[in-house]
């Protein structure tokens, strides 16, 4: 009897400590963890920002699916400025202008049309993943993607979107109760539950609510 009660309490000082070792060490594994998932979430959703803006400087409106965008940065060309040659010190006193330059051949201004992708984006980037939230394991998730038409308070018509991901799959896999924290701790203050670009109920220049 007395042997059995040593090894029951050998087990729960052995079990106490574990729980007081997880207590601390698993929210920092939880903060190491979402800091790395979240820097590739944004890294991501400012390229989703970057492909949205240029569309609409094409287009006048954002595009309104994920399809919609890829088939921008696939397909059309955006023109780009070749440009050889600057103006001289000498040039810039004599008050020369980079026109006058141009026609005289002593620079050279040239447009060549180019895929958007390729204007954007560095070589060999992958348009096709855009819509994937990356850095979470198991099935892909995909950023949700929406567009709308605000009134200014001046009567403007203002073209708005928003793409972003919940901390409820972007954290999935990760300690529950500390994911529940950080949503309810948002919806208590009124914000979004994890991390998006742009707004459909404000104009906020398309700025991400990490910024």
């Amino acid at each position: 009897m007395k042997v059995t009660l040593k090894i029951l309490l050998v087990v729960a000082v052995f079990v106490l400590i574990y729980m007081c070792v997880k207590s601390i060490t698993g929210p920092l594994d939880f903060e190491k963890e979402q800091k790395v998932r979240e820097a590739a979430v944004i890294s991501r959703l400012i390229d989703i920002r970057k492909a949205q803006i240029e569309f609409k400087n094409v287009h006048k409106v954002h595009a309104g699916s994920f399809a919609e965008l890829e088939k921008f940065l696939n397909e059309e060309k955006l023109p780009f400025i070749l440009k050889e040659g600057t103006l001289t010190d000498e040039q810039l006193e004599k008050g020369m202008t980079e026109q006058e330059a141009v026609k005289k051949g002593l620079i050279v201004r040239d447009t060549v049309w180019v895929l958007a992708k390729d204007t954007l984006f560095e070589k060999g980037y992958n348009v096709n993943e855009m819509r994937y939230v990356p850095e979470v394991p198991g099935d892909k998730i995909e950023f949700t993607m929406d567009t709308a038409t605000i009134i200014s308070a001046s009567g403007y018509e203002i073209k708005v979107f928003e793409s972003g991901v919940k901390y409820a799959d972007y954290l999935r896999s990760m300690d529950p109760q500390l994911r529940y924290n950080l949503i309810d701790k948002a919806e208590k203050q009124g914000k979004y539950p994890g991390l998006r670009v742009g707004s459909l109920e404000e104009v906020n220049n398309n700025a991400g609510n990490w910024e």
